[in-house]
């Protein structure tokens, strides 16, 4: 596949993080980060570092560890550098256990792949694609925002709604499909926690701005299910793919993004009417919209990723389910079925409702990596939920970047830095040593993967 047919994605998660000692006071988050970050400070002189497999990990507003994966150009790659975020944070969560214990603190560390904690605070999972810088901008989002409010339906992360949450101020305690979209203030927006929009329009490409611009999705649930994963970012490119050839999508403008997608949210009949510029549709409408213009273009067009076929199928399969509001065929697929049999199974087991505390607990422990503690990643161990990467894959990302992206350069650039105890400083378009400033590569070009610069520059400086 060429660079023109490519297209350079990357996700963004934020962890939760909780620490437990039922024998004494349990750790603010502030305190977990410092225990969970110490190796990092150790090594890397700072809480915002780039690790080995090119991937930056930090902390974020509010005490959240936030992984960022490395550039990638296909699927399979942003599934396992996205996965060895958690294998790199399990680690830590045993360092940090182990000096908790050497303290005389001891308890355990949580660390949640979730959006949502119980005080109503929220957090990210952002996507990133990068676009052309030819494409118009406005006409792109104008025509995407029906699509991701519609796209919970798909990929969802699955919540238990307190009572009172929906419809606002009322309502009982009940399951929705997304975790993120009663946190939504705003559809466009270039701010990111002030009012959490649906798409940020900061432009901060990370790559030559006369060429490129990058697109910032910021409504998403963080995923578990690596099919879930496949389908959430397989069906975007190829909706930005529609648009960018101006492929007919039709006019499907929402009238009220921010109601639009609690709407969506908490109708799991997918049947809810929202409000169109030009009539109304249900994400069951849109989504099948979509999937049909998607064959379409894939049959005019041909296939532009190596898993077309496959997210074609899963999103029909998908579609199928909620229309028939069978989910049997999805329940070892989609992350919020997969977590609906679950606690379905508890509450018909113990005769609970959906304001049970212990479902609450077990909607968290759901998400939990630690591990031997989470719900999924304990699924997931007996085959109960679909894989999508060969046994491996992910282990080897922890220290591997992806090879089709200029990742792989920053990642030998650490390498060699590393190897020599050489200071260096990196961001996603700057590599340098501390003690050479003059010598510094720049890789504006995201599908670089030459390796000529590097080899230079260490020749160089010995």
């Amino acid at each position: 596949m060429t660079p023109e047919a490519r297209r350079i994605m990357g996700l963004e998660t934020e962890y939760g993080v909780q620490h437990w000692n039922p024998a004494a006071r349990p750790l603010s988050a502030e305190e977990v980060v410092r225990y969970l970050f110490r190796p990092v400070l150790e090594w890397g002189r700072s809480s915002n570092v780039f690790v080995s497999n090119g991937s930056r990990l930090y902390l974020d507003v509010g005490s959240h560890p936030e992984y960022a994966t490395a550039e990638c150009s296909t699927l399979d790659e942003l599934i396992a550098s996205d996965a060895a975020g958690d294998r790199i944070l399990q680690d830590l969560i045993g360092r940090a256990e182990a000096a908790l214990a050497a303290d005389g603190i001891g308890g355990s560390l949580h660390l949640y792949r979730n959006n949502a904690d119980s005080s109503g605070s929220s957090y990210g999972s952002h996507e990133n694609y990068l676009l052309r810088r030819r494409t118009e901008y406005r006409r792109l989002t104008e025509a995407l925002v029906p699509f991701l409010v519609s796209r919970q339906i798909l990929v969802g992360a699955g919540r238990v709604v307190p009572a009172g949450t929906w419809p606002e101020g009322t309502g009982e305690a009940h399951f929705a499909f997304s975790q993120r979209a009663d946190f939504v203030q705003e559809g466009v927006s270039s701010s990111t926690t002030r009012s959490r929009p649906i798409i940020n329009t900061r432009d901060e490409p990370h790559a030559d701005a006369s060429l490129y611009r990058r697109l910032h999705v910021i409504v998403g649930d963080t995923n578990l299910s690596e099919p879930t994963h496949l389908l959430r970012f397989g069906a975007t490119d190829l909706m930005l793919r529609m648009i960018e050839a101006g492929f007919p999508l039709g006019d499907h403008r929402v009238t009220h993004p921010t109601l639009a997608v609690r709407q969506v949210s908490h109708d799991l009949t997918g049947t809810a009417r929202i409000a169109l510029r030009e009539g109304e549709a249900s994400a069951l409408d849109l989504q099948s919209h979509y999937l049909e213009a998607a064959h379409r273009f894939v049959d005019a067009e041909g296939a532009h990723h190596e898993r077309v076929a496959e997210v074609l199928d899963l999103w029909g399969t998908v579609l199928d389910a909620v229309r028939s509001q069978d989910f049997g065929p999805i329940e070892d697929t989609i992350d919020w079925a997969v977590k609906l049999r679950l606690l379905e199974r508890f509450r018909e087991r113990d005769g609970l409702d959906w304001s049970a505390p212990r479902i609450a607990q077990l909607d968290l422990a759901f998400h939990d990596i630690a591990p031997g503690q989470g719900l999924f990643a304990m699924l997931r161990e007996r085959g109960a939920v679909r894989r999508v990467l060969p046994e491996g894959a992910a282990a080897a990302a922890v220290d591997a970047a992806p090879t089709t992206t200029r990742a792989a350069v920053r990642a030998e650039f650490i390498a060699r830095a590393r190897e020599r105890g050489m200071d260096y400083a990196v961001d996603w378009t700057t590599l340098k040593l501390v003690d050479h400033p003059l010598h510094t590569i720049s890789l504006k070009d995201p599908f670089d993967t030459a390796l000529d610069a590097v080899d230079a520059l260490f020749a160089r400086v010995g």
